[in-house]
């Protein structure tokens, strides 16, 4: 009896071993790799900063790439500092945002602490290509360069300011814009405006060498904006039939900013311009509808030693349709919110940044527009942190800040890109990964031309694309590579129906990689990221 207990306890104690081995087996496949794991994460949402000459201090191209900041990696990404994104994104969304899904965090947080194995190397999606064409496709209809600059930013960062002659002999509508950094490991971001005072292009003539430092902005109150960039941002395209008016003989101005430690480096960024050609187009603007010049509630000036808070708020007398928002503060800012009452009580949260950072700061596209019907009240909160606890103090001992256009000065003003309303507006999706999130009634989600989704997404062998067409089109769909070429043709003026549409096509044969579904239709280019698996 004692022998049999004795095999009993013997074959107990195998079979637990076996297990826990298959178990540690099971668990080891299934553990994520590099090669089809964590490089389509890599490419989706880092790589257009860490590339060689990327604006990033390395790369996250290469496998050996990932080995190497690993460690990095998963101290960054699990604490959210990247990708850098400072909106808080329980509090608003917008298109195109460079958020990691809790899965992807797990993927990469996984593979960093799991012995970073690499998966089967030739299993990886193609490494995207970064080049100086851009994004958006077509010939531009304006080109402003800037002159060739030497970059003089050694210990501290650099506020360059250009200004260039448009050319213009008539006024233009800008429906898409993009800056294209001639040296991105130098370009951090690009301020785009356009003056029709002279007053930029006097401040450039009076200073020695290329264009003239200017921190806050380009120097001139009356100068308007056009946009921004910054690395990883997408190209700025407004919905179909809206644009932004650009008046003849316009200068553009752009203030570039370079960081600390890049004197010496040359840079020849430039801007691409697409105008409409509509006989009607719906005219957008970008004003500082809430600024410390107009409707703060006490003058801006910031003790030293002290951290206090603002409030603006603009009651609107009209009808207004917003499509995105900028704020701006400078160094010592520290937060910054806002949001609007409607009519009805209802608040409408636009943005919330908690941790302000100046260096980090661009354009916001809502993935939906928004309705702001008369006798609403927009607002926004800021604090400012004037002590030496804050290290982006520029004063040491802390000294008082007032308003104004200096790195020892400050301003808070959230820019608004807007238009006139118009019946509808609140459903037109800009952004439709995001925007179909938000809890609405189906039928009020269409409206214009709208590419819906792109499914499945990743992809193996076929595809489903979603569309809503306002009218019956001609449509030519093909999958765009990351050099731009064209992989493969899936549809050429084919008549795709009057209202919702649900088209499948085959992708057989593609090879595996990152794409762009582009749909073209008679009156514009619509497109959606694809990821295509082995």
């Amino acid at each position: 009896m004692s022998k049999f207990i004795f095999q009993y306890k013997h074959m107990k104690q195998k079979l637990l071993l076996i297990s826990s081995l298959i178990l540690s087996a099971l668990a080891t496949q299934a553990a994520p790799v590099w090669s089809t794991d964590v490089a389509p994460i890599l490419y989706n949402h880092c790589t257009s900063c860490h590339h060689s000459g990327g604006i990033a201090p390395f790369a996250l191209m290469t496998y050996s790439d990932a080995v190497a900041n690993a460690g990095m990696m998963l101290t960054d990404v699990t604490s959210g500092k990247m990708p850098p994104w400072p909106p808080e994104k329980n509090y608003s969304h917008f298109a195109h945002e460079r958020i990691l899904s809790a899965v992807e965090i797990n993927t990469i947080a996984s593979w960093a602490s799991g012995g970073t194995p690499a998966g089967t190397l030739s299993a990886a999606p193609p490494m995207p290509v970064y080049g100086s064409v851009g994004e958006l496709p077509g010939t531009p209809d304006l080109i402003v360069k800037i002159p060739t600059y030497t970059s003089t930013a050694a210990s501290g960062d650099l506020y360059q300011c250009f200004t260039i002659p448009s050319g213009l002999l008539a006024d233009k509508y800008v429906t898409a814009f993009e800056a294209i950094p001639g040296n991105p490991a130098i370009v951090h971001h690009v301020l785009v405006f356009w003056d029709t005072t002279g007053a930029c292009s006097a401040l450039d003539a009076a200073s020695p060498g290329p264009g003239y430092t200017n921190f806050g902005g380009v120097g001139s109150s009356d100068a308007v904006m056009v946009g921004a960039w910054v690395p990883g941002s997408a190209a700025m395209v407004y919905p179909n039939g809206f644009g932004l008016r650009i008046p003849q003989n316009a200068d553009i101005a752009l203030q570039i900013h370079y960081p600390a430690g890049t004197s010496g480096l040359v840079d020849s960024t430039e801007v691409h311009f697409f105008f409409s050609s509509a006989p009607t187009i719906r005219n957008v603007r970008i004003d500082p509808i809430l600024n410390h010049e107009s409707n703060i509630n006490t003058p801006l000036n910031i003790p030293a030693n002290a951290i206090q808070t603002y409030h603006e708020h603009q009651v609107s007398p009209v009808d207004v349709t917003l499509l995105g928002l900028a704020p701006h503060m400078h160094l010592i800012g520290t937060s910054i919110k806002s949001y609007g009452v409607l009519p009805t009580g209802d608040t409408d949260r636009y943005i919330n940044i908690p941790a302000w950072d100046f260096h980090w700061q661009g354009f916001y596209a809502f993935p939906r527009l928004k309705h702001v019907p008369p006798l609403s009240t927009i607002y926004a909160d800021a604090e400012y942190n004037n002590t030496s606890s804050n290290p982006e103090n520029p004063s040491s001992p802390p000294q008082l800040v007032t308003a104004g256009e200096n790195t020892t000065d400050e301003m808070m003003i959230v820019y608004f890109i807007y238009t006139a309303y118009q019946a509808g507006d609140e459903n037109i999706i800009v952004d439709s990964a995001v925007a179909l999130n938000t809890p609405t009634t189906l039928s009020n989600y269409y409206h214009g031309q709208q590419l819906l989704g792109v499914s499945p997404n990743p992809a193996v062998n076929n595809i489903m694309i979603k569309c809503f067409l306002e009218n019956a089109n001609a449509c030519t769909i093909e999958l765009i590579d990351m050099q731009g070429k064209v992989a493969k043709q899936l549809a050429e003026h084919e008549l795709v129906s009057k209202g919702y549409n649900a088209l499948t096509y085959s992708i057989a044969g593609v090879p595996s990689g990152t794409y762009s579904v582009r749909m073209r239709t008679q009156e514009r280019i619509l497109s959606q990221k694809l990821v295509i698996l082995p």
